[in-house]
């Protein structure tokens, strides 16, 4: 089994809602696509705006396509409304 390193995910404040009132969540994931996997298990609230689309920002770089990316513990996680460019 591969190792998954704890993580916090920082949400924005319409998802704390559906996530027991909590700002910061910790799930096992080592990827983008593993943790929004993770928070819909741990928070299945979640589901639905995950699935209507987010961003991630990991030290302050944010991902809204790249579900390969890697996460660590070290890492600053935020789940973000999706960015739209236009």
């Amino acid at each position: 089994m591969t190792y998954r390193p704890l993580i916090k995910v920082h949400l924005w404040s319409g998802l704390r809602s559906l996530a027991d009132g909590r700002e910061i969540v910790e799930v096992r994931a080592s990827t983008i696509a593993q943790m929004l996997d993770a928070l819909v298990v741990a928070y299945p609230g979640l589901a639905e705006p995950i699935e209507a689309g987010v961003s991630v920002s990991i030290d302050g770089k944010i991902y809204s396509q790249g579900l390969t990316q890697k996460v660590a513990e070290e890492s600053e996680i935020y789940l973000l409304q999706r960015i739209k460019g236009g």
